[in-house]
């Protein structure tokens, strides 16, 4: 199992698997990153420039791992192992029910491609490289905790935590109380104008 750069377990054999599209690819098929930030990979910038800025492996038989820049984090408002849905009110501090979990790290917590677990290889040829990406998905705090500190996958057959429903379900009640609506006498008393 892939684990932290702290040595903990993120739950999965293959963060590509969870990976979705690349953060970077416009809704045209172009390279955000080739676009917006050139100058931190010149060589890579001028490549897409030549190719008119389009994805490097969009549109090809080329795994989303073979790019050098690919990054797939996750705004999930779901959790991908139990199902919790995420309840948030307006103006509200409480910590969120749906975080965003790391499956691979793009600061050296990823694998190396030669010799990795799916055998993949950069198509660069640069065997030496490490391949470190940032892919997230979206769980709920108490799967978030199973997973990194026990053997619990993301692919588990899980269901929400009881004190996560609890949670979620005062949410929804809290939320139901802003919707209402109450005058400034109900809420202030009759004092309130003095």
């Amino acid at each position: 199992m892939e684990r932290t750069p702290d040595g903990t377990p993120v739950g999965v054999d293959d963060p590509y698997e969870y990976a979705g599209r690349c953060d970077h690819l416009t809704d045209d098929g172009r390279c955000r990153f080739a676009l917006d930030r050139a100058g931190d990979d010149p060589g890579f910038a001028a490549a897409r420039r030549r190719d008119d800025y389009a994805c490097a492996v969009a549109d090809e038989d080329v795994d989303w791992a073979d790019c050098p820049h690919y990054r797939s984090t996750s705004a999930a408002k779901e959790c991908v192992r139990c199902g919790l849905t995420e309840v948030r009110v307006a103006h509200d501090e409480r910590r969120p029910l749906i975080e965003e979990h790391h499956l691979s790290y793009g600061d050296g917590g990823g694998r190396s491609a030669p010799g990795s677990a799916t055998g993949r290889e950069p198509t660069d040829g640069g065997a030496d490289r490490s391949l470190t990406h940032e892919i997230t998905v979206g769980l709920c705090r108490w799967c978030h905790t199973k997973v990194h500190k026990s053997f619990a996958r993301i692919d588990d057959d899980a269901s929400p935590d009881p004190e996560a429903v609890a949670e979620r379900e005062g949410r929804r009640t809290d939320e139901l109380g802003e919707l209402g609506f109450s005058t400034a006498n109900d809420r202030y008393g009759d004092d309130a104008g003095d």
